[in-house]
């Protein structure tokens, strides 16, 4: 025993009695009967994405409802250039999280071009140039994050618009895809269906489902569109929002549920939650400039590319 812990023992009893006993009841009355530790729920969070940069001056507002924006790396779908380059540094100084985007190929593009390569050069197979053709869109996805300043081990989301069973080419050049962005630092994500699709017979499919049947153990991050209502609420910008299982998805980190413009034929049931002329728009928009697609999250960030 050192110097300073000399003090006998029996002295202190006396002192420590009093100073327990002084806390019981205290202690007790917290309790109380049945008390049990509470268990804090994660809280889900709000973002948008559009294929167009709305502007710098826009941003604080957006900001004001929104946690995390969607960026594209290359062009949107249907466009030739991309105007979110080099943005990334700007939103991260307004505490904006993100969903890294890059645009994909259609199954219908697909199959048409490696079946006329296919034709023409005997040896090599449809699986093959699929393969190829993911192994560089990743290469060009991680250059541009890279480029931009994300970090290693930001989820890049390959944008896949179409909904249903995919071909066996496209669940090629998926794998293929993910394999390559794990090699260059980066992680994969897949932004695709979460609606089930009638094939006939009593069978359906989620887009997603059949990505995570042929992925095998790959890792791989799912943002899902569902903006049927149900289970979407609609063109709401709720304080607390649904989070992405309720999509109906558990697996899902991200939950795209509602789009501009919206889809009648699926949203009847929440329509009066639009504007009038069928957009969503972030809440200080008065003027209705900028048309937004809004999202839940379990993250802030959920590429993680802060």
């Amino acid at each position: 025993m050192s110097a300073r812990n000399s003090r006998p023992l029996l002295a202190a009893v006396p002192s420590l009695f009093l100073f327990v006993a002084a806390l019981l009841p205290l202690a007790l009355l917290l309790a109380g009967p049945g008390a049990s530790p509470q268990i804090s729920q994660r809280r889900a969070h709000l973002g948008f994405d559009r294929n167009d940069y709305p502007g710098d001056a826009v941003l604080p507002i957006l900001r004001q409802s929104f946690s995390f924006t969607g960026y594209w790396l290359g062009p949107p779908p249907g466009a030739q250039t991309n105007s979110w380059l080099g943005k990334r540094k700007l939103l991260r100084s307004l505490g904006f999280g993100f969903l890294v985007l890059y645009s994909g190929p259609q199954s219908s593009e697909l199959h048409q071009k490696w079946s006329e390569e296919h034709v023409f050069s005997g040896h090599k197979s449809l699986l093959s140039s699929a393969m190829k053709r993911g192994a560089t869109d990743a290469r060009q996805a991680a250059a541009a994050a890279k480029k931009d300043g994300f970090p290693s081990r930001t989820v890049i989301f390959m944008d896949i618009e179409e909904g249903g069973r995919l071909p066996a080419v496209y669940h090629a050049y998926l794998r293929a895809w993910v394999d390559q962005l794990a090699r260059a630092g980066y992680r994969a994500g897949v932004y695709c269906s979460g609606m089930p699709v009638d094939e006939g017979g009593g069978v359906t499919i989620i887009t997603a489902d059949d990505i995570r049947n042929s992925i095998g153990k790959r890792d791989l991050a799912y943002w899902v569109f569902n903006d049927a209502c149900p289970p979407s609420p609609g063109c709401a910008v709720p304080q607390n929002p649904l989070p992405p299982s309720a999509s109906g998805l558990p697996y899902a980190t991200v939950w795209q549920f509602a789009q501009s413009p919206r889809r009648k034929q699926l949203t009847a049931r929440c329509a009066s939650t639009y504007f009038a002329d069928g957009n969503c728009y972030a809440p200080g928009d008065n003027a209705h400039s900028w048309i937004l697609d809004i999202n839940s999250a379990d993250s802030a960030d959920p590429s993680h590319g802060k």
